[in-house]
């Protein structure tokens, strides 16, 4: 069996070992972008498209999606009770946003190829979105709720990158105001809410003695609202008013905290980075609502991109490399075990978003914003070089897939 052969064995490989490939790529650009700026002399040259623009890019659209795409391809067979995703759809997932991701970078430079770059990866998003509606369709599930919800978030990411490139082909500003919002409270925060809802109940339930799992639908919608809520209020101009968005979300984020056992939580390592990374979220939400509140309040503070760091890196960066390795590991035939290397690594990226936080936070210096990129680098680099090798070769356990 060839390399490539061993890449479409499973519809999470490719799409994992294009994911890890970016954490590395897309902080060492934006690293690049940040140093140069605080030395005073540009180690990259500026790019021809926004810089800021081109890091929101990456970091929404040209990263997590390849290991949500791999989870939810993995995953919602099983919600479903369906047969696998046909191998030559999640293949022509991978490739298409593969190809996209990495033109993206020299059409930094060259406009008219970061607009052939979106297409492609937008191309490859849209097959991955039809073989994941033919699950849904054909499934005889009864209880299709979070399936529906995460396809429905993965289309409200389309749309967001759709919007990405309208502004590349026109420089309107509003538009990629909206690929922004769509992003952040359209895609990844509906998306993650709903993946740990359906799954940290699930997975303490599996290795905590006489656990009750404890996931009310109402609250997860209630959530999900108030995440389009958020970002239309963004979208709108009224950043006074989020608060009321924001507040529903951080009281049903602590709840399920509190309910999910996180205390309970830490005797296994991989469980318990699920259950940290939540905190993340719910952290973020508080932020979000005393940002709000102390501007239509007139109260002397401001967090700047404090919640948005808190939620990006803490909550989506902790739970990226808590799920990812635990369904690396699990899909290569090795034991579901977190060890030293995997906890020390997932500790650090609790570190990069508390540093990022910092000049937010504590007016401390803009080099802390510097520092936080070399530590993601430090953190997802090690990571990368591990779990990456996971993808390419057979099973440890000698089982297909």
């Amino acid at each position: 069996m060839t390399v490539l052969d061993t890449l479409a064995a499973s519809p999470h490989r490719a799409l994992f070992l294009s994911g890890a490939i970016q954490t590395v790529a897309t902080m060492a650009w934006w690293l690049l972008i940040l140093a140069g700026r605080l030395g005073g002399s540009a180690i990259l040259p500026e790019p021809a498209v926004a810089a800021a623009a081109g890091h929101v890019w990456l970091m929404l659209y040209g990263l997590l999606p390849f290991f949500v795409f791999g989870f939810l391809f993995t995953a919602m067979p099983n919600w479903l009770e369906t047969g696998p995703i046909p191998r030559r759809r999640y293949v022509a997932t991978a490739a298409l946003m593969s190809v996209g991701a990495a033109l993206f970078y020299p059409g930094l430079y060259l406009p008219g190829l970061a607009i052939v770059a979106v297409l492609l990866h937008l191309a490859g998003w849209g097959v991955g979105l039809t073989a994941l509606l033919a699950s849904l369709r054909a499934s005889g599930e009864p209880d299709r709720r979070h399936s529906w919800a995460a396809w429905a978030a993965l289309v409200m990411g389309w749309l967001g990158g759709a919007a990405c490139l309208g502004w590349l082909m026109g420089d309107a500003p509003w538009l990629l105001t909206l690929a922004v919002q769509l992003g952040v409270w359209g895609f990844l925060t509906p998306l993650f809410l709903v993946v740990c809802h359906r799954m940290i109940p699930w997975f303490t339930s599996r290795v905590v003695a006489n656990y009750v799992m404890i996931r009310p639908y109402g609250a997860l919608w209630i959530m999900l609202a108030a995440s389009l809520g958020h970002g239309a209020l963004i979208g709108s101009g009224q950043t006074g008013w989020t608060w009321l968005a924001d507040l529903p979300l951080a009281a049903l984020a602590l709840w399920f905290t509190s309910r999910w056992g996180i205390a309970r939580s830490f005797g296994v390592r991989l469980l318990a980075m699920l259950h940290i990374a939540f905190v993340w979220a719910a952290l973020a939400f508080v932020l979000f609502a005393l940002d709000s509140l102390a501007t239509v309040m007139g109260w002397p503070v401001a967090f700047g991109l404090a919640p948005l760091h808190a939620l990006a890196i803490g909550f989506f960066g902790s739970m990226l490399i808590g799920m990812a390795s635990r369904v690396s590991l699990g899909h290569s035939g090795r034991k579901l075990e977190a060890d030293n290397f995997t906890w020390a690594l997932f500790w650090l990226v609790q570190g990069v978003a508390v540093v990022r936080m910092l000049p937010e936070l504590l007016a401390a210096p803009y080099v802390l914003i510097v520092v936080s990129a070399a530590l993601w680098l430090l953190a997802f680099m090690p990571w990368a070089g591990r779990y990456g090798t996971y993808y390419w070769r057979p099973r440890a356990d000698g089982k297909p897939g």
